[in-house]
């Protein structure tokens, strides 16, 4: 990120390769948990804890996304950094 190597969680990377593979596509909360916690159940609090981790890392908070787009009781998306254009 911006030149820097970001140290991710095993968790941290997947959930972000799998939301980098749906750039600008809103993933549901039970998408995520289905397909990177390999769940067809779980609690979203799960899915919010490692969100503010890898926000964190990303140089974000919920309050003020980057890169990170909660929309609230849909899910979540990605939005590539500038300059990077879409797959």
């Amino acid at each position: 990120l911006d030149g820097r190597e970001l140290d991710l969680t095993r968790r941290e990377f997947d959930m972000l390769a799998f939301l980098a593979e749906r750039p600008g596509v809103v993933v549901p909360r039970r998408e995520l948990l289905s397909e990177v916690w390999r769940q067809s159940y779980g609690d979203d609090q799960t899915i919010d804890v490692h969100l503010s981790w890898l926000r964190r890392k990303l140089g974000e908070t919920a309050a003020r996304p980057r890169y990170l787009h909660t929309l609230r009781g849909v899910g979540v998306k990605l939005d590539p950094p500038p300059g990077i254009p879409p797959p």
